[in-house]
């Protein structure tokens, strides 16, 4: 199958099916990154010893419970961004199908977790629950020294990656699919509407960290 094919597809399937099929992978993903990874600290068995884990439990049943209310507000303000930066250019698309643009390519975001799963499991030597939960593979935090760096830079150094530049051209690629216009002029919509607002969260973020 051909990628545009791939993402016609994608593109049509009814976008409840992949909201909850996205759900679940993140789900099962979080529970293994938890089980094998994250339980298995040195931190973790302190806290433990202090009867102290219990608090770790509830944040992690938090964590299982908001992933699908996390996801849907995501999409929900990228759709709207994207929604009104088509309707700015002139361009009639619906709210709903930038919605279903912004659901598939998210996906992407699926194989950092895997990568991580997978790097800290076969790592030779034991980790500690800082370092699993700051790293983020092929991020701006692996070219910091990140236990020495102020902490409100910390998310923002995470969230500049490899993976978000591909979400920016698989997301550019399907706003071009469903609008079926010009990819230079949609390029242009998601770089003003969603690439821009998305750097100047991130300012805004450590701007206000306490």
């Amino acid at each position: 199958m051909s990628l545009q094919s791939i993402s016609r597809e994608a593109l049509t399937t009814n976008k409840w099916l992949l909201f909850i099929l996205l759900c679940v992978i993140t789900f099962l993903l979080l529970m293994v990154k938890k089980s094998f990874l994250e339980s298995g600290t040195a931190a973790f068995e302190v806290l433990e010893m202090q009867g102290e884990a219990g608090i770790l439990k509830m944040i992690s049943a938090l964590q299982y419970l908001t992933i699908p209310v996390v996801y849907l507000w995501k999409f929900m303000i990228i759709a709207l961004l994207l929604w009104v930066g088509c309707f700015l250019f002139g361009y009639n698309v619906s709210y709903g199908r930038c919605f279903q643009a912004a659901l598939v390519a998210e996906f992407i975001f699926l194989l950092p977790e895997i990568y991580k799963i997978l790097h800290f499991l076969f790592l030779p030597e034991d980790s500690t629950l800082y370092e699993i939960n700051i790293y983020y593979p092929f991020s701006a935090i692996l070219l910091t020294e990140a236990r020495s760096i102020d902490q409100k830079w910390i998310y923002p150094l995470k969230a500049l990656n490899i993976f978000e530049v591909f979400y920016w051209v698989i997301l550019t690629y399907l706003m071009h699919q469903t609008a079926r216009k010009s990819i230079r002029i949609i390029s242009a919509v998601v770089l003003l509407f969603y690439i821009l607002p998305f750097l100047g969260w991130l300012l805004y973020y450590a701007g206000i960290y306490k």
